[in-house]
């Protein structure tokens, strides 16, 4: 399992509506067999800025989903929000605890 981790900012007083479209953005996503969940952070100190996290199965399952059409749709109604393209990273667990 991989974590993609994308960081987003969002055009200065669109928050509202981003944050509407993106119950069908998700839906998006975690349509696609590779991803196991998704869910999006909003800034509490940077309030149009918002933090994607996605778990894939593999880099190779987000590469995969890059190159459907399911990408497309999900571009289609997030990038209308953007004031820049966001920075994507992947992560895999280097460790672990929970109390």
């Amino acid at each position: 399992m991989v974590l993609e981790h994308a960081l987003m900012s969002i055009n200065p007083g669109e928050e509202s509506a981003f944050e509407g479209a993106l119950p069908e953005a998700l839906a998006v996503i975690t349509s696609d067999p590779g991803c196991r969940g998704a869910k999006i952070l909003g800034g509490v100190e940077s309030p149009s800025t918002y933090l994607l996290l996605v778990e894939w199965d593999s880099v190779t399952a987000h590469q995969g989903f890059r190159e459907s059409e399911a990408f497309g749709e999900w571009r289609a109604i997030v990038r209308p929000f953007w004031a820049e393209l966001p920075n994507v990273e992947h992560f895999s667990l280097a460790a672990e605890r929970q109390g």
